[in-house]
């Protein structure tokens, strides 16, 4: 039986004391499924959370983190069709059967194609990221033209994303981030007005471009008290979208001031849809397709990590010391 490298987590803790570089047997695809060569895995923060067993879903031990990934299929599980052997492709493997592998094996349905043309590095950055930016910003927030869009943590690889489906989508585009660097990452983005949450009030700083009316849509990946700041300038008939929380708090609604403002609170849980509605990330998937061969739309990127060092790149990504997508070259 072929034998691959796998970097697999043997206890719970911060990844660069519990991730091991193992060489273990390659996997074979089983019905529905599709086991592929890894070019490149995508790092997110949930890879940290699992690694620390903070996650909602806790995989037995030992496993794989890497929860997105670009390579080409290796091999085809029974009923498998719509895919060729050595096709270029991305995916989101099932948790614990992560990116950071030779060789690992995803559903078919979590599987999509990727044209020559996209790098690797960047197929791996789009998947997650982007399919949450487009079915919160589309399918939950039913975002118009012209309306003005607030970003929140936007120089990382959820917020990066959202600010460029925004533009994408005719939106005015605000954003916040930590520090000077990653304000002007923002900048370079095309956010409009770009907001450093640690020196100025967002608040005060939206009310004022909007002439007092506030933002129309506001993505927070981060809760916490950035929560609680976004229904100080959320628009009539807003929406503010929940898409997670890396503050470490979860912030409590309070519904008298939804009624009296009159917005909506909305969650935002993509994977659900593969459960319920399993075709429309396929649909996704063809837009952000067409979005990329437009221009319109390119993975930020900020580091590329080699294989051996997946656990510091990790840490980094923990420690708030990135921004963009950090992505592991793997082979």
């Amino acid at each position: 039986m072929p034998i691959m490298r796998a970097w697999r987590v043997h206890e719970l803790g911060e990844p660069e004391d519990v991730m091991r570089l193992d060489e273990v047997p390659s996997p074979e695809p089983g019905p529905g499924q599709v086991a592929i060569d890894v070019a490149a895995a995508s790092l997110n923060f949930p890879d940290v959370l699992l690694c620390r067993g903070g996650y909602q879903v806790k995989p037995e031990l030992p496993f794989t983190v890497g929860s997105e990934l670009a390579g080409t299929i290796a091999s085809l599980g029974e009923g498998v069709t719509g895919f060729t052997v050595g096709q270029r492709v991305l995916a989101a493997p099932a948790v614990g059967a992560g990116g950071l592998v030779e060789r690992t094996i995803a559903p078919a349905s979590t599987t999509f194609a990727i044209p020559d043309t996209m790098p690797m590095p960047a197929a791996a950055a789009l998947h997650i990221t982007y399919q949450t930016g487009h079915v919160s910003l589309h399918r939950r927030a039913a975002i118009k033209e012209g309306e003005t869009l607030l970003v929140h943590a936007g120089a990382g690889g959820v917020g990066s994303a959202a600010i460029q489906l925004g533009l994408a989508a005719g939106a005015r585009v605000f954003a916040t981030a930590g520090g000077p660097e990653k304000v002007e990452v923002c900048r370079k983005l095309g956010a409009e007005i770009a907001i450093d949450y640690k020196a100025d009030d967002f608040v005060a700083i939206v009310k004022e471009a909007t002439g007092g009316r506030g933002a129309d849509v506001i993505y927070d990946p981060v809760g916490g008290d950035t929560f609680d700041r976004s229904t100080k300038c959320i628009a009539f008939e807003g929406r503010i979208l929940v898409i997670g929380f890396t503050s470490g708090r979860f912030p409590e609604v309070k519904a008298n001031h939804v009624l009296i403002k009159n917005y909506s609170v909305v969650g935002v849980h993509w994977g659900l849809y593969h459960r319920y509605e399993p075709t429309l990330p396929a649909q996704i998937h063809d837009d952000l397709m067409r979005l990329y061969s437009e221009g319109r739309i390119d993975p930020l990127i900020s580091r590329v990590a080699p294989f051996a060092e997946a656990p510091a790149a990790l840490a980094a990504l923990g420690s708030r010391g990135t921004w963009g997508k950090v992505v592991v070259e793997v082979g």
